[in-house]
């Protein structure tokens, strides 16, 4: 979670909402990633769809059995929507998102009977630094 944690930094230091993620394989980080809709001008380049599509390019497949994903914030919907089908096998992140949250909050997409594959979830990893990170950040943009 540390490095996710570095890519939220990262982000923040770019101007972008702090939220990173990072693909991994066992051991091995295979891919990271942090917000970049403004940079990309692209409201789909949330960390954890910049991860996944850096690691299906490492990987050279869609599909990333076996893969964990790392990330500082409760994915979305669309987030948790690519992570079903990427296959990943755990989800491991930080702050819950009560707002905009779509694995343990709002419309809990893993366990609806249209998704195909669930990863297990691991929350709270990380959680104190990844919601202060996400506090300060709001705080700052608020004045």
């Amino acid at each position: 979670m540390r490095r996710a944690l570095d890519e939220a930094i990262a982000a923040t230091e770019a101007g972008e909402v702090p939220v990173g993620a990072v693909v991994t394989l066992g051991e091995r980080v295979i891919a990271t990633g942090r917000n970049r809709m403004r940079a990309d001008a692209d409201p789909t380049a949330h960390a954890e769809i910049v991860a996944l599509r850096a690691a299906a390019a490492a990987l050279g497949s869609e599909r990333l059995d076996g893969c964990d994903l790392w990330v500082t914030l409760e994915p979305c919907a669309m987030c948790a929507g690519a992570m079903a089908l990427a296959r990943i096998r755990r989800l491991y992140f930080g702050a819950a998102d009560p707002k905009g949250g779509a694995v343990v909050n709002g419309p809990r997409l893993f366990g609806q009977p249209t998704c195909h594959h669930a990863p297990e979830i691991y929350s709270g990893i990380g959680e104190d630094a990844a919601a202060s990170l996400l506090r300060d950040f709001f705080r700052g943009r608020r004045g």
